[in-house]
């Protein structure tokens, strides 16, 4: 399969999935959020432009990612935690450092353009999986190497957002696709689903893991902010 097929694919099964969230049953268990910070698990944490971010996650996700970072443990890797709930006031924060971002490079593009632009990677905060505290964005340290795997696109903890962010793009190289690998495959044995698009994105008990898995509901609906 050539890159442009691939991205044919990966664009199609994107809009497959926007077109099903609507139509997808929320049954939501209501399980607490719980900050991974305050957990003993041997994890490390990108820093968060978002002040006093806790990074929590529903329960059955925290569970699961305190498995991960065992296994990791015992391949002297530590799991980074990049991003998982975020409230709508951070998702629209997120959203806005982004469209100043574009608005340089393109001046001339119109406001609803840049818009549509930003939305392919980060969602409106009604639309954003990560709202429903259900989704991690993660990648993986080297401690051995002493770095951030290669993934691809990111340079230690940044990351290029163009469509070879997309999984498997072909032209990534052997060694990339093998540390992809490495990472999908944890989240996989959990129960997760790799965003198309994203392959540091994973979904789980939310409405695209429900697509996904042919489940008959999601269990975590969004969440859009906590009391203090």
């Amino acid at each position: 399969m050539t890159a442009k097929e691939y991205c044919e694919l990966v664009e199609r099964l994107d809009r497959f999935q926007k077109q099903l969230i609507p139509t997808i049953i929320i049954k939501d268990d209501h399980s607490l959020l719980i900050s991974l910070k305050e957990s003993n698990f041997n994890l490390m944490f990108e820093p968060s432009f978002y002040k006093d971010y806790k990074y929590l996650v529903r329960e059955a996700v925290f569970e699961k990612i305190g498995r991960i970072s065992k296994i990791l443990d015992k391949e002297d890797k530590k799991l980074i935690i990049r991003s998982v709930w975020r409230s709508f006031a951070h998702q629209k924060l997120l959203r806005d450092r982004r469209i100043k971002i574009i608005k340089k490079e393109h001046p001339n593009k119109s406001l609803k353009e840049i818009s549509k632009i930003v939305s392919y990677f980060i969602a409106p905060e009604e639309e954003s999986m990560h709202s429903t505290g259900g989704a991690v964005d993660a990648l993986i340290y080297d401690l051995k190497k002493n770095c951030v795997m290669d993934f691809g696109n990111n340079d230690g903890l940044h990351l290029e957002l163009n469509k070879t962010c997309y999984p498997f793009h072909p032209d990534i190289t052997p060694q990339v696709r093998k540390n992809r690998e490495i990472l999908i495959n944890l989240f996989d044995k959990e129960g997760f689903v790799v965003d198309p698009k994203e392959y540091w994105h994973f979904d789980y008990g939310n409405v695209i893991w429900a697509i996904e898995k042919g489940g008959k509901y999601a269990k975590y609906g969004i969440i859009k902010k906590i009391s203090t």
